[in-house]
């Protein structure tokens, strides 16, 4: 055992901890990352509020991407770090969950008290009624709307999009709500040039500033979006204790950093501050400790 699982053990396994994941955590069940080592580099801009509401071209080229893109999300089902998550806090080490992704995944593993920071990509609004729908009945609409479309989808991005030709969006048709039936429906995330609802973020602080540890998984910590929970972790004088495949923006507050798959981590620690999972749900995750930390 190193020193540096040691140390992490000791944190987690004294509770009171509040985790912040990113886009790293959720790699393993098939949904990439722009930063980690499965990023998706991307050839255009991500779709902005401003653009979003502004250009209905804009708008059917993200639909028509984001339809696509939806059947990879749809079918991702949380990997072994989100089940080790949810034994972490099934266990009463960990009190919050702080979620930069917009997969669903932490509570489809089992965990409560989630926050997603950043919304759900399987909820839809309605941007002039307000009504939240299933992202599962735009698809079917969608579908209807579109017979036969379909197009040579190379990669995924993180938000749920794909690559597509020009001639492929210029086909494709959109849809409005089907309850007022005639306002603009947009994915219930934050876009770029959109800012995260203020009580939620006020929500979030609280959760941190609650906790005895912050534990930030998966995330690089580019974007003020999630660093700033690390900062007002570190200020507090709150340990911060981060996992993830290469460096992080939020390395220089951390008390202790870890860079390992998440997936073969996060069951390891689980295993190790709550005892082995015997019920077969992180199966083949069962290990004493990482191989070299």
């Amino acid at each position: 055992m190193t020193e540096t699982f040691d140390a992490l053990t000791r944190l987690v396994g004294a509770g009171d901890v509040v985790v912040l994941s990113g886009a790293g955590l959720s790699t393993e069940s098939g949904i990439p990352d722009y930063r980690g080592p499965s990023g998706v580099a991307r050839r255009h801009t991500p779709m902005t509020y401003q653009a979003f509401t502004r250009d209905p071209d804009a708008r059917r080229r993200y639909w028509a991407r984001s339809h696509l893109g939806w059947r990879t999300i749809a079918r991702a089902a949380p990997n072994a770090g989100h089940r080790a998550v949810a034994r972490l806090q099934h266990a009463g080490l960990v009190t919050d969950v702080i979620t930069q992704n917009v997969d669903g995944l932490h509570t489809a593993a089992g965990s409560s008290a989630v926050v997603e920071l950043h919304g759900r990509l399987d909820e839809v609004v309605c941007l002039d009624c307000g009504n939240l729908t299933s992202r599962a009945e735009l698809d079917r609409r969608l579908r209807e709307a579109n017979p036969g479309f379909d197009a040579q989808v190379a990669a995924v991005n993180p938000d749920g999009d794909v690559e597509l030709p020009d001639e492929a969006v210029a086909r494709f048709r959109t849809a409005d709500c089907g309850i007022c039936g005639t306002g603009m429906l947009k994915p219930d995330v934050v876009f770029f040039g959109e800012t995260v609802p203020a009580a939620r973020v006020a929500d979030c602080f609280t959760r941190v500033e609650r906790a005895r540890a912050l534990l930030v998984l998966g995330s690089s910590l580019t974007v003020m979006s999630g660093r700033r929970f690390v900062i007002r972790a570190a200020k507090l004088g709150i340990p911060v204790a981060i996992v993830n495949q290469g460096p992080t923006r939020g390395d220089g507050h951390a008390t202790v950093t870890v860079d390992r798959p998440l997936g073969e981590l996060l069951p390891a620690l689980a295993d190790r501050v709550t005892g082995p999972d015997l019920t077969g749900a992180a199966a083949g995750s069962a290990r004493a400790e990482p191989a070299a930390v």
